[in-house]
């Protein structure tokens, strides 16, 4: 295994960032980051309590409220983002190093995880210039009328364990570049990220409490939806999660997007190669050790085909090697914590009790007896309404299900509380077309693992509320304004909002 650094990967592990300074904790209470490899401590970072996230809301009500970010220009608040890519970049290395003993993934995959940073906050970026912030309008009664899309106000973004930096980029990329101000709460299990984030801002000279960074539990984040002064909550994380935090926001009508669980089904068509699905679906599941919302979990074949799917897909997983992430060799790391993986192991012992077969894995690796690792997995002959294919993993497990014809694999598909992601494996687009259309599922690929933050990602029915990414994800921290004047202002362009509520 690779050697794990004496010092903490982050600059002030002890603070948190709270307007615009490195704030002493509230108290001592500290949270063990645990390499997930070895099992070891990695580092250790303050656990914010309730007086610690109270001030981290009230710096960024006061930002909001008080100071000059909702009144600079859209395009001057994308200087900012376009600068946040560059400091990440000089923090490429540690992001590179955190990210696999945070969360089990292969370093191969986390040294590009600054660049995808830089490429996300630029892309927010380029919005300053072509979003309609302001439209004209016709009023029905006369007059001259205005479209105008404000920022919705302070902002809670909650990011979970298995790709914090990936996530963060689409929560305050659009928050930031909207006018709002931003309190990001990480995920105890891997706050890595989110550090390196507050350094760069600090960087940059991002106003202060534009952007407040604090650790913390479920109890104490759960204090950050409840907060009237928060407008508006972005999560991610798991349904059960995001069913608590919408009935939180309801309560208070505050604003809330939600990206949740899936349990996305791959639909293989009559024509499909299986050899090469097998072996496309087979490589996306082991990206992130299957901790990944929008895996394809579920494959929906024929009943002609699904040995031979299965039998496909257990030769790929048995070739897979897994080990140590640093090992520029290996192809799938751990999972990120030990209870994910009493999860996974509880999941594959239920499918087994309920009659599914065991095609491939199903077990820890024999030759690594420290670490959090589990072996990549394939059952047959699943039936759709058993809990393997119900019920979200989050680990490196595939159900292969039968279906008696297209209509029923279709069906099938459908058949789940989620809604997420999909796939269609065909040799013919306009059948793959045909068969997206009828699947409920907010993003739908062909003949592999798509999705695609650049255009939106979302999900229908429990899979989440709002979508993330390119237009579609600024969208939800915007409020809609309509202004109705009796004639047009005399100035070329509208008056910035004032600042305050």
């Amino acid at each position: 295994m690779a050697a794990i650094g004496t010092a903490a990967p982050v600059e002030h592990p002890d603070r948190f960032f709270i307007g615009g300074e490195w704030a002493a904790p509230a108290s001592d209470a500290t949270i063990d980051v645990i390499d997930s490899a070895t099992e070891e401590l990695y580092f250790r970072v303050a656990e914010a309590g309730a007086e610690d996230m109270s001030r981290a809301v009230a710096a960024a009500r006061s930002a909001f409220d008080d100071g000059p970010w909702p009144s600079l220009s859209h395009a001057e608040r994308a200087d900012y983002l376009r600068a946040l890519g560059p400091a990440m970049q000089k923090r490429a290395d540690a992001l590179a190093e955190i990210w696999p003993r945070e969360s089990g993934t292969v370093h191969s995959i986390a040294r590009f995880a600054a660049a995808g940073m830089k490429k996300d906050f630029d892309a927010y970026a380029a919005l300053a210039d072509t979003y309609p912030f302001v439209e004209p309008a016709t009023p029905s009664l006369g007059g001259y009328g205005m479209l105008v899309r404000e920022p919705v106000g302070t902002v809670g973004a909650i990011v979970p364990w298995n790709s914090p930096h990936g996530l963060i980029p689409h929560k305050i990329g659009p928050a930031l570049l909207a006018g709002c101000t931003v309190v990001l709460k990480m995920s105890p299990e891997a706050p890595g990220a989110g550090y390196l984030v507050a350094e760069a801002a600090q960087e940059i000279g991002l106003p202060p409490g534009v952007l407040n960074v604090v650790t913390a539990d479920r109890e104490v984040s759960e204090l950050l939806v409840r907060d009237p002064r928060i407008d508006k909550i972005t999560f991610t994380g798991s349904t059960a999660a995001g069913r608590r935090i919408g009935a939180i926001c309801g309560e208070r009508i505050a604003r809330v997007t939600l990206e949740l669980g899936g349990k996305s089904a791959a639909v293989i068509l009559d024509d499909a190669d299986i050899a090469a699905a097998a072996a496309t679906l087979a490589r996306a599941e082991c990206v992130m050790t299957g901790q990944v919302c929008s895996s394809l979990t579920r494959i929906v074949v024929s009943r002609a085909r699904h040995d031979e799917m299965v039998d496909a897909l257990a030769e790929n997983f048995r070739k897979v090697r897994v080990g140590d992430p640093f090992d520029e060799q290996t192809q799938m790391g751990p999972l990120a914590v030990e209870r994910q993986r009493d999860r996974v192991e509880g999941y594959i012992a239920k499918g087994i009790a309920e009659g599914a077969t065991l095609a491939a894995g199903g077990g820890r690796p024999k030759d690594l007896d420290r670490g959090w690792f589990v072996e990549p997995t394939v059952f047959g002959n699943v039936d759709n309404s058993s809990t393997i294919a119900q019920e979200e993993i989050f680990g490196p497990v595939l159900s292969v299900i039968p279906a008696a014809d297209e209509q029923d694999a279709v069906r099938i598909a459908n058949d789940t509380i989620y809604g997420l992601n999909s796939s269609v494996f065909t040799t013919d687009p306009d059948r793959a077309l045909a068969v997206a259309r009828q699947l409920r599922a907010g993003t739908v690929g062909m003949n592999s693992f798509r999705t695609d933050f650049g255009i939106a990602f979302g999900g229908f029915k429990q899979s989440g509320i709002g979508r993330e990414g390119g237009r579609e994800g600024l969208v939800h921290f915007l409020e809609t304004k309509t202004v109705i004047l009796d004639e047009p202002p005399a100035a070329s362009s509208p008056p910035r909002p004032p600042e305050g509520r």
